[in-house]
């Protein structure tokens, strides 16, 4: 797959990231669904040993601000294996649900490859190299903030796939978030 210019970067580590279920199903409003992705992740962070700045979990995709260890891997190895490997446990969980009209839009996204039965991730994620302490805050609220304007809770930290329950409350029950970072400078 081509890294769209990803290969010229060099030095870059903080990235805001967003990746989206095919046809923006909403798998995510499955808890069984959030705990795979976030299991996957939690797999990859020590392989990668990446951190986890924000996060939040959306009905149909996700989006995150990882700080990468580029002598571990790039955010095109984490997103690669991250997607590929909740992909199949997410479709088991869609199989255990009797969704046959989910596996069915699975399937037919996936009808464009020969080596696939199902896809659940679109093609490419998107990624912003977080570049100065302005955008990276702007980025954190704007995460936080998506299940309210969505509507799906009143508060950003009463959404339970939301790492605003990692700064408000302490919470890193579901995953633990790098929330120390209000006095870093990133350049």
């Amino acid at each position: 797959m081509a890294l769209r210019g990803r290969a010229k970067l060099t030095d870059e580590s903080f990235f805001f990231v967003t990746t989206t279920v095919v046809d923006f199903v909403n798998v995510f409003k499955y808890p069984q669904c959030c705990d795979a992705l976030i299991l996957n992740v939690k797999h990859y962070q020590k392989k990668y040993n990446f951190e986890i700045l924000a996060y939040v979990i959306m009905p149909s995709h996700f989006h995150w601000i990882v700080q990468v260890d580029r002598s571990k891997g790039t955010i095109s190895n984490i997103m690669r294996d991250i997607k590929k490997y909740s992909a199949w446990d997410i479709m088991e969980i869609i199989e255990q649900l009797k969704r046959k009209d989910l596996i069915r839009i699975f399937e037919k996204n996936a009808s464009e490859y020969k080596d696939r039965k199902r896809k659940l991730w679109m093609k490419r994620f998107d990624d912003q190299v977080i570049r100065n302490q302005k955008m990276f805050w702007t980025k954190v609220q704007y995460i936080h903030n998506n299940p309210v304007r969505a509507g799906l809770v009143a508060r950003p930290e009463d959404y339970l796939y939301s790492s605003a329950r990692n700064y408000v409350n302490g919470d890193h029950s579901i995953i633990k978030v790098n929330t120390d970072m209000l006095g870093v400078i990133i350049e």
